[in-house]
């Protein structure tokens, strides 16, 4: 430096003074990072992963019950008459008992007046266990025609070890009741290996049947359409299922795109209406589709549950989630058809009025642009009786699958994911239209078994089956 001047050598700043400017920007932009990723962190400590919708699974934090829902009584409603225990007649039971009568006191030894006999059902059970038959069959042979002929062997499959019945009850017992193979494996002392191979079997022998179960779905009036995670060899996956009262029909894919919808709803015309969230898939169904109102109903919820207090939003949810609950209700009340329009286009233009109003909060807003732009989907059920106002049916149906998912995590295999596919169809279906399914499977192989040209689709899902659809109402397929 000379005359008080910087030479121009030397530099115009501190070194030091630097080096400490530049830690301390360091030092800021690491606390303002931990500070949002300590604001994420308690954020997503609070919140439920799918809003109101989460299960009790997924919560990380379970509140107590509120105190007004510990103090109801459960139980019947009051003037239930209820069941009671049902007593069996003599003809009825399997068998009769008799009680040796006591002859003297056991207290003092003084003989004993006999005062008649009182009747009491006891409700057994046998062990349920494999019971293994030893089966001889003769052969005989034709010295003309040179050729061995023997006789046929009913209730089993060709190559078959296992009895129909048996595969059967473990069919319903993995794919609709949610049983491990392993579980059913140990209870019948089996390999289960081998019951794995046999569920591929019946997978493969079934699945010509399947085309007639999308067809009928196709042509229903009324349907549901719904998908859940389901992972395949520890890769993500979802398993999309389709619904009428009385189709189950299921699609395991490793992918959720409109796609698989879209294989299913074929190509157009499009007949009846959709009963849908509002997953964007679901739009290439080009005919009517009408929005799950539960779905909407959460979200609402979900406003006074992110910004507790708030006054709008307070007011907002105490209007119209009443509404839609006694819109997805309505169908359920034995009202005439003529009252039930009256009433249903009463609640409509209440919930439009709602829309209509003018609101500050940002997610108000949010939810009423929603009921504006899809108006067209969200009012089908106030025209018609038989359309729901909500997704329960499909919610229900694909309930057992997620209980599945908790017990095995998902399949092991390809082939596994196509066997469960087709055998959670099957059986799903045949559930809801017969009063047995596994007796109406039992039938379904038995027929295979004698004739393997059987026609499966016309033997099951005929008008003449098993398992024959249900008559559908007139209104509904006029309007359809």
């Amino acid at each position: 430096m000379k005359g008080g001047r910087p030479l121009q050598s030397d530099p115009g700043y501190c070194r030091e003074c630097l080096a400490k400017q530049q830690r301390i920007d360091r030092l800021e932009e690491e606390v303002l990072r931990l500070k949002a990723k300590l604001c994420r962190q308690e954020r997503t400590a609070k919140e439920e992963p799918f809003g109101l919708s989460t299960p009790s699974a997924k919560r990380l934090i379970k509140a107590s019950t509120p105190a007004e829902q510990r103090a109801k009584k459960g139980g019947a409603t009051p003037g239930h008459e209820g069941h009671g225990r049902q007593g069996v007649s003599e003809a009825e039971a399997a068998s009769l008992e008799r009680l040796d009568a006591p002859e003297v006191c056991p207290d003092c030894g003084t003989p004993l007046d006999f005062r008649g006999e009182r009747d009491r059902t006891i409700i057994d059970c046998e062990p349920v266990r494999a019971v293994k038959r030893l089966v001889r069959i003769p052969a005989g042979h034709c010295s003309k025609c040179r050729r061995t002929f023997r006789p046929r062997l009913h209730g089993v499959l060709p190559r078959s070890t296992c009895s129909n019945r048996l595969l059967a009850q473990t069919a319903l017992w993995h794919y609709k009741d949610g049983l491990t193979l392993g579980h059913i494996a140990r209870q019948f002392d089996l390999s289960k290996g081998m019951l794995i191979g046999r569920m591929h079997a019946l997978a493969d022998l079934m699945e010509p049947a399947m085309d007639r179960l999308i067809r009928d779905w196709r042509l229903a009036p009324v349907k549901h359409a719904d998908e859940t995670g389901w992972r395949c060899d520890g890769r993500n996956g979802y398993t999309h299922g389709f619904f009428t009262p009385d189709i189950s029909l299921f699609r395991c894919r490793h992918t959720r795109s409109g796609d698989v919808a879209a294989e299913v709803f074929g190509e157009v015309p499009h007949l009846g209406t959709l009963v849908v969230d509002r997953y964007a898939a679901y739009n290439r169904f080009k005919g009517l589709i009408q929005y799950c109102l539960e779905h909407l109903k959460r979200e609402i919820q979900k406003l006074t549950k992110d910004d507790p207090g708030h006054a709008e939003c307070e007011q907002f949810e105490s209007e119209l989630v009443p509404l839609l609950a006694e819109a997805m209700g309505l169908r359920n009340d034995p009202m005439d058809e003529a009252a039930f329009l009256v009433q249903a286009a009463t609640i409509q233009t209440r919930i439009e009025l709602c829309m209509a109003a003018k609101a500050r909060h940002p997610g108000i807003q949010r939810i009423q642009n929603i009921f504006r732009e899809n108006a067209h989907r969200l009012y089908h059920w106030a025209k018609d009786r038989t359309i729901p106002a909500e997704n329960n049916l499909a919610e229900r149906a694909l309930r057992p699958l997620v209980i599945a998912r908790k017990i095995s995590f998902g399949s092991q295999s390809e082939k596994g994911l196509h066997t469960r596919e087709i055998l959670m169809t099957l059986l799903g279906t045949l559930a809801k239209r017969t009063e047995h399914a596994v007796d109406a499977f039992v039938r379904v192989l038995d027929a295979v078994a004698e004739n393997p040209a059987l026609d499966l689709e016309d033997f099951l899902f005929g008008p003449q089956g098993i398992a024959p659809p249900r008559a559908p109402d007139p209104v509904a397929v006029r309007q359809a």
